[in-house]
C-alpha cells in the first residue's frame, strides 16, 4: 500500500496551496520577542473598534446553552435577515464566513470538465474552492487593478458554471458602478451563476456603489455573499450568508455541514445586525482612516490603489517584501500582496488613527534605510 498520501489526493487539491492569513500577533511576538501589546495589526481587514457592545451582551447570555447543539436552521438570524435584506427566508444560506458561502458554491455547480470564471488580483479563496473540487480557473486579466468585466463575459463557455465577483474587490479595493454591474447581468448566460461577494459592501454605503441586492429579483442565476466579520466585527466567529433564490439556497443547503454556524455567532450576528450606531460609526472610522493614509502616503510620495473597502493597497514603486519584513521588526503587521501578482505593493488595514499613525512612522523609518 502506497505512503504517499499527497499522490493519493485529487489531482486538484495536490496543486494546492493552502491559504496564508495575515500573521497573527502571538507568532511575530515569538519570533521577534516583541511585547504583544506593543504590535499593531494592520492585516487582516479586521474592524478596529472591536465588537459591538450589543454583540457582547449577547453573546454572554448564550453561554449558559454551551452544551446544547446550535440552531441548525439558524432561524432568528435568517429571519432578522431576510427583513433587512428584502427577500424570504429560504432565499437565505448561513454560512461559517462567507468563505463558506464560496466553498458551497463549488461544491454544488463546480466539477472536473466545469470552469469558474474570475479576475486576476482577485480574492484567493475563488481559485482554492474552485481547483479544490477539480475544476478549471479561468482567471482574466485586471483592468486598472480591477475586473475587466467585459473580459469576464467573454470568457464565459458552455461548461462555465461559476462567476466569482467582488464589489469592492479584495485586495485592491476596486469597485465597478450600477451601469457596469447591469449590463454585466443582463449578459452573463443563464445557466451560469453569478457570485457577486459582497464582504466590504458596508464601508461603501451611500457611495457610487450598486447594492447586490437590488438585483436579485430580476436575475435569478445571482447569490449575493455577504459576511459579519469585516464591518460588523465578528471575524473571530465566523459568520456570513448568501442571498440568492429559493432554489439555489437548497441546492447550496444539501451540501452545507449541519450545524455550521455555531451558537454564540448567531446569538452575536443578531445583535450586531441590529446595532446600527455601531455599524455607523465604523464606518466614519474607517473614512477618517482612509484619508489619514492617503495624506501620509501623498507626504512620502508614495501611489495607492483608491478602495472603497477597509484597506488600502499602497505601491511602493519596488519589491515589497524588504519593506515588509522592517515593518515587522518595527512591530507593524501590514499584508504583502505579492501571491496575488502584486510583488510591489501592501495592503494596509485602516486602523484606529494611533495604529495607522504608528504605521506611517515605521514606513517612513523603513523607507528611509533604503
Amino acid at each position: 500500500m502506497s505512503d504517499d498520501f499527497l499522490a493519493l489526493a485529487q489531482p486538484g487539491v495536490q496543486q494546492l496551496s493552502p491559504y496564508v492569513p495575515g500573521k497573527p500577533v502571538d507568532e511575530l511576538a515569538r519570533e521577534l520577542d516583541l511585547d504583544p501589546a506593543s504590535i499593531v495589526k494592520l492585516a487582516s481587514n479586521e474592524n478596529p473598534l472591536g465588537a459591538s457592545p450589543k454583540a457582547l451582551t449577547a453573546i454572554q447570555n448564550a453561554l449558559a446553552e454551551l452544551t446544547r447543539y446550535p440552531d441548525g436552521n439558524g432561524f432568528a438570524l435568517k429571519t432578522l435577515l431576510a427583513e433587512q435584506c428584502r427577500v424570504e427566508l429560504n432565499q437565505v444560506t448561513l454560512g461559517n464566513g462567507s468563505n463558506d458561502i464560496l466553498e458551497l458554491v463549488a461544491r454544488a455547480y463546480l466539477a472536473p470538465g466545469l470552469n469558474a470564471v474570475f479576475s486576476e488580483h482577485a480574492f484567493a479563496v475563488y481559485p482554492i474552492v474552485t481547483q479544490a473540487v477539480g475544476a478549471q480557473a479561468k482567471v482574466i486579466p485586471a483592468k486598472d487593478w480591477g475586473h475587466d468585466l467585459s473580459g469576464m463575459l467573454a470568457a464565459i463557455d458552455a461548461d462555465t458554471r461559476v462567476v466569482f465577483i467582488a464589489n469592492p474587490n479584495n485586495p485592491t479595493g476596486t469597485w465597478f458602478d450600477a451601469e457596469a454591474l447591469d449590463e454585466f447581468l443582463q449578459d452573463v448566460p443563464a445557466h451560469v451563476l453569478v457570485v457577486l461577494d459582497e464582504a466590504y459592501i458596508e464601508y461603501a454605503e451611500g457611495s457610487d456603489l450598486p447594492d447586490g441586492l437590488d438585483y436579485l429579483a430580476a436575475y435569478p442565476n445571482l447569490l449575493v455573499s455577504r459576511t459579519f466579520s469585516k464591518a460588523y466585527g465578528l471575524a473571530a466567529l465566523r459568520v456570513g450568508y448568501g442571498l440568492s433564490t429559493a432554489v439555489v439556497a437548497d441546492v447550496l443547503n444539501r451540501v452545507r455541514q449541519p450545524f455550521n454556524v455555531n451558537s454564540l455567532a448567531l446569538a452575536a450576528a443578531c445583535a450586531a445586525l441590529q446595532d446600527v450606531d455601531y455599524l455607523a460609526q465604523s464606518r466614519r472610522l474607517n473614512e477618517s482612516g482612509m484619508l489619514q493614509l492617503e495624506a501620509g502616503f501623498r507626504e512620502l510620495g508614495l501611489s495607492w490603489i483608491p478602495s472603497k473597502g477597509n484597506f488600502i493597497c499602497v505601491d511602493l514603486g519596488r519589491v515589497a517584501a524588504p519593506v515588509f519584513q522592517g515593518l515587522l521588526r518595527e512591530g507593524v503587521i501590514v499584508r504583502p500582496v505579492a501571491n496575488y501578482g502584486m510583488p510591489n505593493h501592501l495592503r494596509v488595514t485602516i486602523g484606529l488613527p494611533a495604529e495607522n499613525s504608528r504605521f506611517l512612522e515605521a514606513l517612513t523609518k523603513v523607507l528611509a534605510r533604503g
